[in-house]
């Protein structure tokens, strides 16, 4: 099963963006009259039936929709530090996108390498992941920030927040205290780690310091882990 993703619904048309219309239409050779999959990335599912197609074009009519795929019963934010090898958070983003996760934040701190971002790249990584589980849910990619910016910048009411961090005072592993079903945001340090300075900073902002085990990960690793901690203690 081909899943295509477009944001272009109006009614019951469908329209592919040019790059989704290309693969659909050249690579896989379809043709009009044949039926695809499509999502929207905000849980809509969709059987439909191409009607138009061009080199750059395919527009389908919606038939059935269909049951979402990857709804869950919590909220997951991942504020993350890009890596200096880009191909590394996009790893990431592809992993936990297949797992499961809402809503991610790249942000530079202190010992951050990585300080610029082609998010437009990174936005494609998403939906391709997205498209590849069969998932009917586009995670959200905010832009680049500083870690002050982000600690301090408001959350819904209930969210709890962690700090990813192997130094003192930490309260313990994620596992033991993430409440299941809650909205969680956790903060991943850069390969440099956290400073003192960040970690008290982010203490003070109300997150609180957990471990993610006894090694010392990869900031990509790091994300990884504690997606699928949240995951696994919802399921």
């Amino acid at each position: 099963m081909n899943l295509f993703y477009t944001s272009s619904i109006n009614g019951h048309l469908a329209t592919l963006p040019e790059e989704e219309a290309r693969h659909c239409i050249q690579a896989l050779r379809h043709k009009v009259g044949d039926l695809i999959y499509l999502t929207d990335g905000k849980g809509g599912m969709y059987e439909a039936r191409i009607v138009e197609t061009g080199k750059k074009k395919c527009l389908a009519e919606i038939e059935k929709a269909l049951p979402p795929n990857g709804r869950r019963n919590h909220f997951l934010h991942v504020a993350i530090a890009p890596t200096k090898n880009i191909a590394r958070l996009e790893w990431f983003l592809e992993k936990a996108t297949e797992i499961g996760i809402d809503e991610v934040t790249p942000f530079i701190g202190e010992h951050s390498e990585r300080r610029k971002l082609r998010e437009g790249r990174l936005e494609k990584v998403l939906a391709a992941a997205m498209k590849q589980s069969l998932k009917a849910y586009l995670p959200k990619l905010n832009s680049l920030c500083s870690f002050r910016e982000f600690i301090h910048q408001p959350m819904e009411q209930g969210i709890q927040k962690f700090i990813a961090y192997l130094g003192e005072g930490v309260k313990g592993h994620l596992k033991d205290n993430y409440q299941p079903g809650r909205g969680v945001c956790i903060l991943i340090g850069p390969e440099g780690g956290f400073s003192l300075q960040e970690v008290q900073e982010a203490i003070a902002a109300g997150f609180v310091p957990v471990s993610l085990g006894p090694s010392r990960l990869r900031t990509e690793t790091a994300g990884i882990v504690a997606c699928h901690t949240v995951n696994l203690l919802n399921d």
